[in-house]
Formats: C-alpha cells, structure tokens, sequence
C-alpha cells in the first residue's frame, strides 16, 4: 500500500484524493489544507464542504493542517496549490519530503514573478535537499465530474530518464509516468503517459488564459462562430509558443491541449471562463475576483506568459489581448476589435 500526500484541500486536491481512494491500487492519502475547519470536516464529516460539497470521501482519505504529519513516510506528493503559492508551500514541505518520493504537479499555471513552469519551481527548491523525481498531471478534468466517477482521461508526463523504486512491490520499476499511471489508474480514471513535461506544462498554463477570451466572446453575447475562432487560433498560439521552447506539437493534439483547451473554453464549471464572461458583461477584475471561492490561475498566468513569449520573440495576439483586458483596462469589445484588425496573413 503506498502513502500518497496531497498538498491543497482545494476542489482538484480534494476531487484527487477521492479519485485515487478509488483507484485499483490500494492508497493511505493524507491531504494538507491551511484551514482547521477544512481539515476537521474532512475527517468527521468525511467531506469538503468550502471546495467539494456533497462529495463522500473514501475511509482512507485523511486532512490535517500538519504538513509534517501528512508528508511522513509519503512515496508519492502531489502538489495542488495555485501557483502563486507553490513556492511558498514546497518550501514549507521541503524538509519533510523523502529524496526517494515522487513529485506530482498537478497546478496548471506559471510562476508569476519568475515566469517558470512548476516543475523547474519543484526542482529549484528541492535542489537545496536532493535532485527530486517530478511529473506532471493535467488534461481535460473538472473535479467535481472526476469526483463523481464520470469518465476522465488525463496526461501524466516525466522525464524519460526517471527511474523509480516501487516500494510496493520492492522492485524497480518502468518509467516515472508508467509507474504512476499504475498507481493512480481507476475504473474512470484514464491515464496516458508523455515524456513531454514542457508541452504539458504549457498547454495546462496557455488553456487557461484562452478560456477568459472564450468567456469574454459569450459575456458580449457572441456566438459559436466567435468561439470556434477562437480556440483554433488559442489551439495555434499554444502550440507556436510550446514548440519554440522546445515542447512538441503532437503534445498540443492530445488531451493535455486541445482537450483541455476545448473543456475550459465551453464548460460552464471552467472558472477563467467564468471570470471572461463577467468581464464581457462589464465587471471589473476585482470585483469579480472578489466574489469567486476558487482561484483562475489565468489570471496571474497571462503577464508570465507574455514575458515569456517576448523573452523568445513569439507573438501571442490573444494572449496580448487577454493582458490588456486583465492589466490594461481596455475592453473586451476593444480586444477583440484588435485582433480582428490585424494584418492578412496566410493560416
């Protein structure tokens, strides 16, 4: 039985501590959360009443706000926290975490102050202990439908060049991916491995920022001409960028990309579209932040991004368009009007 610590009690947090108690493999999960009242009605009432209301929690999902206690003998962390903190969290887990455990990052979304990818944050600061092992998780994945047993595919990506030790079998096993696509795999818990952390990462960032323009297309009353623009393009820019870093485009294709593009530019659970649509109907940024539970990493993704992409001479039109939007104050109707203005240009 191997002993999984979840780091965030959010709803993916939670939604995955309830995937992986269902899993074939039989799991210990530990799920640390900042709130005693997070913790305390995970373990009485057996559910997440601020993040995952009206979801039961397998027996062997346990909470408490001890990042020590819930770190202790794990093989596998998954990291969960928006990435603004993520820093701020693996380095408070930092001495608690076994050179022989598996990292999972399961945060879809860039490092606003430094523009990284939270796999080279994981690796940046558990290099101060010892070289960690690292994965990525992402695709196409609403907690609460993943949470109700509805069937969802997802990605988990590592280096090709990771091997792990599989305490529970006390063998070595095959690849880092392989080896957590085992472990993690349930009856509607599809999982699919890559060895292309980059593109990953970078779709599971880019996804975000296109699905506040998709909300703000509908939040102006635009229709599905409007939208169907506007994930192939989003589709175009994320793979533009992704391989210019050195991701492949095939990666861009698959569930890490466009699935996970397609369900958070149309599914109305999809919380950065939710915060396009609002601004399309003309909130302002803060008070629409404001109001919102759960946080829309697009929104501090979009300024890393374009850092990025202009650190690389790429060019991003919507992402540029979405910044102008969030930072800018211009208006939805006014970045959409940019876009459509640009120079012709063969597809």
């Amino acid at each position: 039985m191997s002993r999984i610590a979840i780091l965030g009690g959010g709803s993916w947090g939670t939604g995955l501590s309830v995937v992986l108690g269902r899993s074939r493999r039989k799991h210990e999960i530990h799920v640390w959360v900042r709130e005693r009242e997070i913790a305390q009605s995970i373990c009485d009432a057996r559910e997440n009443k601020t993040y995952l209301p009206g979801i039961l929690l397998p027996a062997c999902v346990q909470a408490s706000t001890d990042i020590g206690e819930v770190l202790r003998d794990a093989q596998i962390v998954v990291g969960v926290v928006p990435s603004a903190h993520a820093r701020e969290v693996y380095t408070l887990a930092l001495p608690h975490v076994s050179p022989e455990a598996i990292i999972v990052s399961a945060t879809k979304g860039l490092e606003p102050a430094t523009h990284l990818r939270m796999s080279q944050v994981i690796e940046q600061v558990f290099s101060l202990r010892f070289v960690p092992q690292v994965a990525v998780l992402s695709g196409p994945s609403f907690a609460i439908e993943a949470a109700r047993g509805e069937p969802t595919a997802v990605v988990l990506a590592a280096p090709a060049s990771y091997r792990v030790f599989a305490v529970n079998v006390r063998r070595y096993s095959s690849q880092t991916a392989e080896f957590l696509q085992e472990e993690f795999a349930g009856p509607t818990f599809r999982l699919y491995t890559n060895d292309d952390v980059l593109g990953v990462e970078l779709a599971g960032a880019m996804k975000n920022v296109m699905a506040i323009a998709a909300g703000a297309c509908q939040g102006l009353g635009l229709g599905h001409n409007s939208l169907a623009a506007l994930i192939t393009r989003g589709l175009a820019e994320m793979t533009r960028l992704t391989v210019a870093l050195g991701g492949r485009p095939e990666t861009l294709s698959g569930l890490a990309g466009l699935g996970d593009l397609v369900l958070t530019c149309t599914g109305a659970l999809s919380r950065n579209r939710y915060v396009g649509v609002e601004l399309g109907r003309g909130r302002g940024l803060e008070e629409i932040l404001a109001g919102m539970t759960m946080v829309a990493e697009g929104v501090g993704t979009t300024g890393a991004l374009l850092a990025l992409a202009r650190e690389n001479h790429i060019e991003l039109p919507i992402t540029e368009q979405v910044h102008s939007i969030l930072q800018l104050g211009n208006s939805p109707r006014e970045a959409i009007r940019a876009i459509m203005e640009r120079p012709p240009r063969r597809e």
